[in-house]
């Protein structure tokens, strides 16, 4: 996989030197517009209900966790990254099982074990989570290091801290220990279930684009925009950690 991984990055950087202002552009523009909420915030509607919530409510937790998934932008472009160059089912199913692990694994202990991290720097990690494995595929660390890290392992890592991510924000809120543990699981089985409708969205595009001329066109500028992305996310979530000193 490797080998194919390689050769289609070189054939990237070979085919593609074009300017990229207007990507980058409206990158910009939609973080700028784009609300807290979309990331790991809850929105209102959902504080009230976590709050005031007693029992087992598994319907409930399961519908907010898979909306959490689908509107999550920062998952959804790490995982758009993890299946840019997988063009293999099994690959797919690999890569997406060790990210899931990692995040359902993190999501779980960190609210259990009430382990509090700044909001701020773990959502800033989980935008280097996206510059990294943009850099990754744009065959960065082979042309600067002349090494290859280990895709998978870096993948189940970053699968912890993006679990982290949403288990530092339930902390925020005072839940009801009635019924804790099935509720998070239910809303850890919401998010799963939100990334396999996320990720099946995204496979069928993928999909019907790589079939097309322009694909290899637009891969390295499709890759340099996501790292772009990640880099507003570090800096939005910076940002927030200067002001709220």
């Amino acid at each position: 996989m490797h080998s194919q991984f390689q050769s289609g990055v070189g054939a990237v950087v070979a085919r593609l030197r074009r300017p990229l202002l207007l990507p980058l552009l409206a990158i910009a523009l939609l973080f700028a517009v784009m609300p807290d909420a979309l990331a790991h915030g809850v929105p209102e509607g959902d504080k009230g209900f976590i709050q005031e919530s007693t029992g087992v409510l598994l319907l409930p937790f399961i519908y907010m966790g898979a909306k959490h998934m689908i509107t999550g932008y920062d998952h959804l472009l790490f995982l758009f990254g993890v299946i840019f160059f997988l063009y293999r089912m099994k690959d797919v199913g690999l890569y997406v099982t060790l990210f899931a692990v990692g995040h359902s694994v993190t999501l779980l202990f960190g609210v259990l074990s009430n382990i509090s991290i700044s909001a701020y720097i773990i959502d800033a990690i989980i935008g280097f989570s996206v510059v990294y494995k943009s850099l990754d595929n744009l065959g960065a660390f082979q042309r600067w290091f002349g090494y290859q890290p280990d895709t998978r392992a870096a993948t189940l890592i970053f699968g912890l801290l993006h679990g982290f991510g949403l288990a530092t924000k339930i902390q925020e809120f005072e839940i009801s220990p009635d019924g804790l543990i099935a509720n998070l699981i239910a809303f850890n089985v919401g998010v799963e279930i939100g990334q396999l409708l996320a990720l099946g969205t995204i496979l069928i595009l993928m999909g019907y684009w790589r079939r097309t001329a322009s694909f290899w066109r637009h891969a390295y500028t499709a890759n340099v925009a996501m790292m772009s992305a990640g880099f507003l996310l570090m800096g939005y979530q910076f940002t927030g950690l200067i002001v709220s000193q």
